[in-house]
């Protein structure tokens, strides 16, 4: 495959920078400044968000590496050594999210910190940095949809020269839906979404982080069916036909299903994660408020069970 961008951004002897982990590194100090900005208005230190970070990259790039690795094994099973080099890409975001909420669950709970006020605080982190994150897929020509006419891409998309030429697949002969482009924005708008949301006086702890699940996975969704490299799984008639029904009304846009392999299966596994995401987020906020769970707000002072002193906050008076 003939990339018009080098995957490679510079060599340093025999050890190779490539573009990939280059935004991947972005992504994850972006997401961490976010949050560090929105922790001081709860009086936590930026130091505990740092150490937060050193942990949850590594985890989540492993169970990201580990997720795509157990659905695409016939890929690995006589080549394990191909497991470990994460830098050709092969990662999945809801792979990913499991590490970071793992290592998260217990660093919060070792720190004193409540789960839900803390995963708030990182939401609009995690949505930029898979935002930024998208950009490695980019590179590396990968997590595209379809094909499509050039002239799709550039007098209907208006893209500039450098998305148009880079969706051009050389070994197909074809220009594809840069699906990347697509979550990027999504998240972009997602990220707007959040910010204003989380100064309004109604929401309640643990409801930031599920409305970023909701609103994740109703792009994730609809993106995902026009890709061609879709992690899936052989399923019961019935789901897979509900997929397609939900996916429907992208094609009232005039958008097409990319094209699934039989080989993997007939249901696409972040399709399908996907909806129950949204109904979960839904059911959480939902039950929580009509049964009188939801008594903290977004905006109340977060203090550590660990701490001999609680930090100060303003949070709860800063509500522009």
């Amino acid at each position: 495959m003939n990339l018009l961008i080098d995957p490679t951004a510079f060599s340093i002897g025999d050890i190779h920078v490539r573009w990939y982990g280059i935004i991947l590194g972005t992504a994850a100090l972006v997401g961490l400044l976010l949050a560090v900005q929105e922790g001081k208005r709860f009086g936590i230190k930026p130091e505990f968000f740092m150490d937060l970070l050193l942990l949850g990259v590594p985890s989540a790039v492993i169970c990201a590496r580990i997720y795509y690795v157990a659905f695409t094994w016939d890929e690995y099973k006589n080549n394990f050594v191909d497991v470990f080099k994460i830098w050709n890409g092969g990662i999945a975001i809801y792979g990913a999210l499991i590490g970071a909420f793992l290592c998260g669950f217990f660093y919060f709970r070792y720190k004193g910190y409540s789960f839900w006020r803390m995963v708030d605080i990182c939401a609009p982190g995690l949505l930029a940095g898979q935002m930024i994150g998208r950009w490695g897929n980019f590179m590396n020509q990968e997590a595209y949809g379809g094909p499509v006419d050039e002239s799709f891409l550039r007098n209907t998309l208006h893209l500039p020269d450098f998305i148009v030429k880079q969706m051009y697949v050389a070994s197909e002969g074809v220009y594809h839906h840069p699906a990347f482009l697509y979550e990027s924005l999504w998240s972009l708008v997602g990220i707007i979404i959040l910010l204003v949301i989380r100064r309004q006086k109604f929401l309640r702890a643990g409801e930031l982080v599920a409305i970023y699940f909701i609103w994740y996975s109703i792009g994730r969704f609809f993106i995902e069916g026009m890709r061609t490299d879709s992690l899936a799984f052989q399923g019961p008639g019935a789901l897979g036909s509900l997929m397609d029904a939900l996916w429907t009304p992208m094609t009232w846009f005039g958008f097409e299903q990319g094209f699934l392999d039989p080989a993997y299966g007939d249901v696409r596994i972040s399709q399908l994660l996907a909806v129950l995401l949204v109904i979960a987020a839904v059911i959480f906020i939902v039950v929580r408020r009509v049964n009188g769970w939801a008594t903290v707000r977004y905006n109340d002072p977060i203090v550590s069970t660990k701490e001999t002193s609680a930090p100060v906050s303003d949070a709860k008076t800063d509500n522009l």
